[in-house]
């Protein structure tokens, strides 16, 4: 069994290329960065360091690896004869890796089953945005693109922070992994993949993620500026941060079991393990990591406004939710292109037009009034 996986990072490397290596795959790593493939073409192996608990050290070999870029043909030719193509890459660049699918699509002998495609990104819905951009890439002569891929959304997650200087190739990692699939799009071939998990609802598993890890993390972090902390540890060591990430979470977990019926034990169970993983003192994670890119974790249906307008829709006006975007607008890290692009935002327009270009809420919304609220606030102090 042979999986192209485009995106030879910290991500590909030490999550979803080990656990397609794990479930038996050749894994061909895919990447445009010409220093890293080189570095992994020419390795034998890499270590992936688990840490936390139950620490572990896994070896990942028997892979290869080639540039997109400049080695695209010899790209398009291993997805003409695989089972897997997988991605971790970030959602802004699955438009550039489509087109490079599509051509290997149109390659492949039609006695080969479909090829399974999973865009495994920091996004809800990610393989459908990636199936768009395959399509717009699609040459019809080539026959019908689902007749030759089966394309399946997916959840995943698994902190993997900045990695030590000079550690090569090998990775540190949480313990902890997640890697959920919808295995419907697959009928009787779903992938055999131990380490993932296949359900046959995915929402709800991507909206429970997405609003308690990445909503709690983010909170630590913007909190644990605020507070004038180094580490997301440190942060969740600091009595009053833990707290408000805590009350955030509460709020989550509320909208979580009102909508998708999660049992509140199973939720609180949840909860409390992701609480315990951001107090992992083995992973050296920044707050100013975790917290970069505010305009995009402040936008309309992700971690912060999704809840806390879905909530507000509910009749429940938010309030640690509230607090928590109330320190991201105070997140000014100056080498953050997204923090400057904030600062020059609260500066330049009103705070009406700031509100609805940062949140993306009208002022129709019940939750536009609390939004505005919190902006003017932020303006006042600039």
């Amino acid at each position: 069994m042979k999986a192209v996986h485009f995106g030879a990072g910290n991500i590909g490397r030490g999550f979803v290329g080990l656990l397609l290596h794990e479930a038996g795959y050749e894994v061909v790593f895919a990447d445009v960065a010409d220093a890293l493939i080189s570095q992994l073409a020419s390795a034998d192996s890499y270590e992936v360091h688990e840490v936390g608990e139950n620490p572990a050290a896994k070896t990942v070999d028997g892979f290869r690896a080639l540039n997109s870029g400049t080695q695209e043909a010899a790209v398009v030719e291993e997805i003409s004869t695989a089972d897997v193509v997988t991605t971790a890459v970030g959602p802004h660049i699955l438009k550039f890796v489509a087109p490079v699918i599509a051509r290997g699509l149109a390659a492949r002998n039609a006695s080969l089953p479909a090829l399974q495609v999973m865009a495994c990104e920091n996004a809800i819905n990610a393989t459908d945005l990636l199936r768009e951009e395959v399509r717009a890439a699609w040459d019809d002569s080539a026959g019908g693109l689902d007749a030759v891929a089966v394309f399946a959304n997916t959840a995943v997650d698994r902190i993997v922070p900045n990695q030590a200087p000079g550690q090569g190739l090998d990775v540190t990692v949480e313990t902890f992994h997640e890697w959920v699939i919808d295995r419907t799009p697959f009928g009787a071939n779903a992938p055999v993949i131990p380490g993932a998990t296949f359900v046959d609802e995915l929402g709800p598993y991507i909206e429970r993620k997405l609003f308690t890890v990445n909503t709690g993390h983010a909170s630590a972090a913007y909190f644990g500026y605020q507070a004038g902390l180094e580490k997301i540890s440190d942060a969740m060591a600091d009595p009053a941060v833990a707290a408000k990430v805590r009350a955030v979470l509460d709020e989550t977990k509320e909208l979580l079991v009102a909508k998708h019926g999660f049992a509140e034990a199973e939720q609180e169970a949840y909860v409390q393990k992701i609480l315990s993983r951001f107090t992992n003192p083995h992973l050296p994670d920044t707050v100013v990591r975790v917290g970069r890119a505010p305009m995009r974790k402040l936008s309309r249906h992700e971690r912060f406004v999704g809840p806390a307008a879905e909530l507000a829709e509910r009749g429940t006006t938010p309030v640690a939710l509230l607090d928590a975007m109330s320190a991201a607008l105070r997140f000014d890290d100056g080498s953050d292109d997204e923090a400057r692009e904030l600062a020059e935002t609260l500066a330049t327009l009103d705070a009406a037009e700031a509100t609805r270009k940062i949140t993306g809420i009208g002022t129709e919304h019940p939750l536009f009034g609390e939004l505005l609220r919190l902006v003017s606030e932020r303006k006042a102090e600039l």
